[in-house]
Formats: C-alpha cells, structure tokens, sequence
C-alpha cells in the first residue's frame, strides 16, 4: 500500500497538471477566436466574450472528459497536450453563442417580451 503523503503529493501534482491544461487551452482559444472576430462594441462585451469563451471551454471540456471518461490521460505528458486540445476546442463556440445572444439583445433591445417570445419561438 502506498505510503499517504506521497500518493497525495502525486495526486496534488496531477491535479495541477490537469488545471495547466485546461488554462492552457482555454488561453490559446480565447486569442484565437478574438483574432478571428470582428471587434467587439465596448470593453464590457469584450470581457463577457472572454470570461464566457474560458467558461465554455473549462465546463465543456469537464464534460467530455467525464463523457469519455479520459481521466487517465491526466498521467502522461501527450495525454495533458490532447486534453488542452480538447479544451480548446470546447472553447471555441462559447464565444460564438455569447456573440449571437449580444447581437439578439441588440437588435430587441426597445422590444416587448411577448415579442422577443414570438421571435424564439419562430426561430426554433
């Protein structure tokens, strides 16, 4: 049976591991999808742009990885590089979505509730 402090020591650095890759793809996402945008009207939908697309990746990749159940990936090096990829690419439409909710707000801005309901409801 392992020794505790040690086997904690090791969860302790995998779990940083695993946190360095999510940041790491989470960060890369964001630039790129900001270098990829039209800019944003004012700082604050910038902000919420950023702070969402971190979210949706951070959240979304949990998802997958628990879906997948790749928790073992944790224990190698290439397996951290592939769940920042993953991460990376659930960051990527969380930035769209926040971009067509701000652009939806926008165009309904003066309008009533019973016509932004309308107009949900046609779209779907």
């Amino acid at each position: 049976m392992p020794e505790p402090t040690s086997s904690g020591v090791a969860g302790a650095a995998a779990f940083k591991a695993a946190g360095g890759a999510a940041a790491g793809g989470a960060l890369l996402s964001a630039i790129v999808v900001m270098l990829m945008t039209p800019p944003p009207r004012s700082m604050r939908e910038w902000a919420v742009g950023l702070i969402s697309t971190v979210v949706t990746g951070i959240g979304g990749g949990a998802i997958a990885v628990q879906y997948f159940r790749l928790q073992e990936w944790v224990d190698s090096v290439i397996g951290l590089v592939a769940l920042g990829g993953l991460i990376f690419g659930c960051c990527l439409p969380g930035w769209a979505i926040v971009r067509w909710v701000f652009n939806f707000i926008e165009r309904n801005r003066d309008a009533g509730i019973d016509e932004v309901a309308k107009e949900v409801k046609d779209v779907l």
